[in-house]
């Protein structure tokens, strides 16, 4: 029998498959992590948990870290493959939900619907007229530019062409012959994507090459008309900057779903309503991923703890 620490409750049916092996499952908060973690054979873990070396060091029996997350930043890879600990990610089964949930901030944005509900509940029904108050940006026909054309890139960039028959440009270390051959995809530098996109979308990891990607200088490229839409990571966009883009009218409007200090919001960014959407961190929240994402973490485990090769390893 194996001890499993999870720092976040799963769903009943999940912790019954560990239960059934036999292994003994204790849900403890972050806070308490550093007490329960000394006798674990496995860790399932959130994002928001920081399982750093010093970490590490107090868990002689530790096997497998099951990160409850694509993006593993939260993990020290170097220290967990030093002390021969496998760390796991789930992969593929958020991507579709978490392209819908970009899709939905980039025609939130453009069509101003966070506004308009706003205005509806205060019972303040703008008056009809050809330049009436919520005039919004078209979304059809314009040019998307995907940032990082990974697997979310590659489904916003497919919502894009085939739903709205817009142009894809997209920027990445690599090309995407799949995107290029059937959504028409055009690789370009990240220079000419900001300066040519109606819309640009951020997908990529964070990583000391990708922090404040989006600075004040790259703001400063985008159209004026353009919005930002960013579902990646917080630290991607240096969000003061993008505050006073905002504010001076250097783009349009921005729909963001991770910050630099989460929970943590930037006063002015909440401050600003025009063209601008917030949501918190729900890039994966559906019912069905986040199940699929618990059975991914669970099945790492359940392989690791067997004998047997890890699903989807990051180390």
């Amino acid at each position: 029998m194996a001890r499993i620490v999870t720092t976040t409750p799963l769903f009943p049916d999940q912790m019954a498959r560990l239960d059934d092996v036999g292994h003994e499952t204790i849900v403890c908060a972050s806070e308490g992590l550093a007490a329960e973690i000394a006798s674990a054979d496995a860790l399932i873990c959130m994002l928001i948990d920081r399982v750093d070396d010093a970490l590490l060091a107090r868990a002689p029996r530790l096997r497998i870290v099951s990160n409850v997350a694509v993006g593993y930043e939260n993990i020290d890879i170097e220290a967990a493959r030093r002390r021969g600990v496998l760390v796991t990610n789930t992969p593929d089964v958020l991507t579709e939900s978490t392209a819908d949930l970009t899709f939905g901030l980039l025609l939130a944005a453009a069509r101003r619907i966070a506004e308009g509900d706003a205005a509806v509940r205060a019972d303040a029904f703008p008056a009809w007229g050809l330049d009436q108050p919520l005039l919004g940006l078209d979304v059809h026909g314009k040019t998307l530019g995907v940032v990082g054309m990974g697997r979310i890139g590659a489904a916003v960039a497919r919502r894009g062409r085939l739903g709205f028959g817009m142009q894809i440009l997209y920027s990445d270390r690599s090309g995407h012959e799949t995107a290029e051959r059937e959504l028409e995809a055009e690789r370009v530098p990240l220079e000419r994507l900001l300066a040519e996109s109606d819309f640009v979308c951020l997908h990529v990891p964070l990583t000391d090459e990708t922090r404040h990607l989006i600075d004040r200088a790259a703001l400063d490229r985008m159209k004026p008309t353009a919005i930002l839409v960013n579902a990646a990571r917080g630290p991607v966009v240096d969000e003061a900057a993008l505050v006073d883009a905002l504010e001076r009218g250097a783009i349009a409007g921005a729909g963001i779903d991770v910050y630099e200090d989460e929970p943590t919001v930037h006063p002015g960014l909440v401050a600003l309503r025009e063209r601008v959407v917030l949501t918190p961190h729900v890039g994966s929240a559906t019912r069905d991923t986040r199940h699929a994402m618990a059975k991914l973490a669970v099945d790492n485990v359940l392989a690791v703890l067997a004998g047997e090769p890890a699903i989807t390893p990051v180390n």
